[in-house]
């Protein structure tokens, strides 16, 4: 079997979804220090049906513009044909690493891990976008303390005899059912606590942005990157303060960020496949010795003619007005051609470009003399100052 998994073209090999409890999905062998739960700790069935449902939820017309993204991304080669970044993708998924993209604005970063969902057909990509607020926690799970205490302050209402007052009448309605719910019913896991979920797959994992993030995020990342695991707090108190009474594996029942609902024993969030981890930055800051060391670096390339033809193809072939795409293309090459020569001179980015073809696509276009206006509007530095 050939090493590669992500390739881009047609000789790719997708990993099996719908496989049967007799089979295991078509993975390659883990590296001894990067196993997490035994595959027997998973029950096959239920993860048949989750990813049923993954697949699902991955061709509804709500995540249609996802699916774009991944076909229409172009993996960037060099004049033999070699991608170092399809090697480097093929490379996390086998060493079950996180990688760590940078490079410019728009040059793909982050579609990178929508064409890995696509091609590999692992479900809706994962994305965390991060900001200078952004939290471990809060990307792990969230509880809705407030919900619940709200809750439970209205069955009291409703239920007098809850209070422990004996002279109270009975409600009028015993059969009521109480508006408290679960402990599970205020909680939900955020898309880094999704994704380490127990599966005999993957799932794609997009953190946005990293550079942006806090100076103390990338090492709260460590452990979950090197132990493949988390608690939830709350589940974990509530099975400590039952203590004998509870019994011996308790089981949550938990939303996901894909608004499904899996169970969760002891409060022990556990993979069994490491996720599919893209990490995207621009280059803002460095990171720690450490956090380096637990993840696969690449560099996206400069687009070139050769590389940005096909992605504009892909997103405006289709939407060439009556006069056809072959008559508009000769002017598009032109635009993308001085658009790299700007690129080569400045920090801008590939959305400039688009932005700057769909105006000249539309059937009501700007003419000549405007669109040498808007060119010098639309192809600013990123840098520049209003």
């Amino acid at each position: 079997m050939a090493w590669r998994y992500f390739r881009r073209d047609d000789t790719r090999q997708s990993f099996e979804l719908l496989y049967t409890e007799a089979e295991s999905p078509n993975l390659p062998a883990r590296p001894p220090w990067r196993c997490f739960l035994p595959p027997n700790h998973v029950n096959r069935s239920q993860d048949v049906q989750y990813w049923k449902k993954l697949r699902e939820l991955a061709q509804a017309p709500a995540n249609e513009r996802s699916r774009e993204r991944g076909q229409s991304f172009q993996i960037p080669k060099d004049k033999n044909g070699h991608s170092d970044v399809a090697d480097a993708v093929n490379a996390a998924i086998h060493l079950r690493r996180p990688l760590l993209v940078t490079g410019t604005p728009g040059s793909g970063k982050t579609s990178l891990a929508y064409a890995i969902a696509h091609e590999l057909q692992l479900g809706p990509v994962l994305k965390w976008p991060i900001t200078a607020r952004s939290s471990l926690r809060e990307a792990l799970y969230s509880y809705d303390a407030i919900a619940r205490l709200q809750d439970a302050q209205l069955d009291r209402t409703r239920h007098p005899q809850a209070k422990g007052d004996p002279n109270k009448p009975e409600p009028p309605e015993p059969h009521l059912e109480k508006e408290e719910g679960d402990l599970g019913d205020y909680l939900q896991l955020g898309p880094v606590g999704t994704a380490f979920l127990p599966s005999l797959l993957p799932r794609v994992l997009l953190i946005d942005e990293i550079d942006k993030s806090d100076l103390n995020l990338p090492n709260d990342l460590l452990n979950l990157f090197e132990e493949g695991e988390f608690e939830i707090r709350e589940l974990v108190r509530r099975k400590r303060r039952r203590g004998k009474e509870t019994e011996a594996d308790p089981t949550v029942d938990v939303r996901t960020a894909d608004k499904e609902v899996v169970p969760i024993k002891n409060g022990l969030v556990q993979c069994c496949e490491f996720p599919i981890v893209i990490m995207t930055s621009n280059g803002e800051r460095d990171f720690p010795p450490a956090f380096y060391r637990r993840c696969l670096r690449v560099k996206m390339p400069n687009p070139t003619s050769e590389s940005l033809v096909p992605i504009v193809e892909s997103h405006f072939k289709d939407a060439a007005d009556e006069n056809g795409w072959t008559k508009t293309k000769e002017n598009v090459t032109e635009l993308i051609t001085q658009f790299l020569d700007s690129y080569n001179k400045a920090d801008r980015a590939t959305d400039q470009l688009l932005n700057a073809i769909y105006l000249m696509t539309r059937e009501k276009r700007p003419s000549e003399e405007e669109m040498e206006r808007l060119k010098r509007l639309l192809f600013r530095r990123l840098s520049e100052e209003s």
